[in-house]
C-alpha cells in the first residue's frame, strides 16, 4: 500500500519517494515476496562507485528496486524508489559542465569542424 500511495503521489504531485527496505521490520522472506510481487520491468542499470549499485525497474513503471553493495559485494542498502528515474542515475549539473568543457576542448584539438 505504501508503494501504491507513493506512485500516486509521483503522478499527481511529482513527489519522489524512497523506501528503505532495511529499516522496515520485515519477517524472514518478506523482502523476497515484495520483489516477486513487484516483478521485473524493462530497464536495468549498474552504477560503479564505492561498490556496485543495481537499479532495476519493476513491472510497475516508476517503481525501482535499488541495491547498493560494498567492494566485497555485501548488500549495504536496499530501497524501493518511486521516481521517473532514480536520483543517482541522473547526471549532475557539475558533471555535465565538465563534460561540455572536455567536449569543447576535444573539438578544438580535432580541428573544430570534424564530427560536429
Amino acid at each position: 500500500h505504501e508503494i501504491r500511495h507513493a506512485l500516486a503521489q509521483l503522478l499527481e504531485e511529482g513527489k519522489e519517494t524512497a523506501i528503505d527496505l532495511h529499516s522496515i521490520p520485515l519477517a524472514p522472506g518478506e523482502e523476497a515476496v515484495i520483489e516477486q510481487v513487484l516483478g521485473e520491468g524493462e530497464v536495468q542499470a549498474v552504477l560503479s562507485a564505492l561498490g556496485p549499485s543495481d537499479f532495476r525497474e519493476t513491472s510497475y513503471p516508476g517503481v525501482w528496486v535499488v541495491t547498493h553493495h560494498n567492494h566485497d559485494d555485501k548488500v549495504v542498502g536496499k530501497f524501493v524508489e518511486v521516481a521517473v528515474v532514480p536520483a543517482l542515475l541522473r547526471s549532475q549539473a557539475e558533471d555535465m559542465a565538465a563534460g561540455l568543457r572536455r567536449l569543447e576542448a576535444r573539438l578544438m584539438v580535432d580541428g573544430g569542424n570534424q564530427g560536429e
